[in-house]
């Protein structure tokens, strides 16, 4: 995905102010072995990149003053209540150096496992993204989970999918094998086996 850029000398609150009311976005590029760069960005252009979900997960082709560089965005700010984006941050991405990115997660085919179609319960979604680390030719834009084979009451965690080639999740903490979904019976669904026996 590529967008346009432009070199920004002015700096400040009030030249940020400036800006935005001419439908510009201030915003950073930092990384590499270059200096950060302070840079602005036509509105309507990233507001519209920034709501696709590929944007956020892409290597992009940032186009600053005629000149072509890879970048990954990092942070976008957004105003509390106007659709209006504030200021975007974007990092230099190097071909041989590994990024460390969030990517969304795509889960798959819950509808006709068995656990919804044989024993009719219900498939809960863990994580919506995931960490990982890779080279930049090996970034995806998503991570596909295919649930078509989850059974009832079982339970589908990293360590049962296989990442796409290149790729490593980055873990929080000691949490390095993340529940990704699991099949249980819809509440109040229990069956008359499952009752206590009446007293007698």
């Amino acid at each position: 995905m590529k967008f346009t850029a432009t070199s920004r000398s002015v700096q400040g609150s009030s030249a940020s102010r400036r800006l935005r009311r001419a439908g510009r976005v201030p915003a950073i590029v930092y990384g590499g072995k270059s200096a950060p760069a302070n840079i602005e960005l036509d509105h309507n252009e990233i507001y519209h990149a920034l709501n696709k979900e590929e944007f956020h997960a892409s290597i992009l082709d940032m186009v600053l003053d005629g000149k072509t560089e890879p970048v990954l965005v990092r942070a976008a700010q957004w105003h509390p209540y106007k659709p209006q984006v504030l200021h975007v941050d974007f990092q230099r991405v190097d071909a041989s150096q590994a990024v460390t990115t969030k990517v969304p997660v795509h889960y798959l085919n819950a509808d006709i496992s068995p656990a919804v179609k044989l024993a009719g319960q219900i498939v809960t979604h863990g994580p919506t993204e995931l960490d990982i680390t890779c080279l930049p030719a090996n970034l995806p834009k998503f991570i596909e989970v295919d649930l078509g084979g989850l059974v009832g009451n079982s339970r589908l965690h990293l360590s049962d999918i296989t990442l796409p080639m290149g790729v490593k999740y980055v873990p929080h903490g000691e949490d390095t094998n993340p529940l990704l979904a699991q099949a249980n019976a819809a509440k109040g669904s229990g069956s008359a086996d499952d009752a206590e026996p009446a007293a007698e």
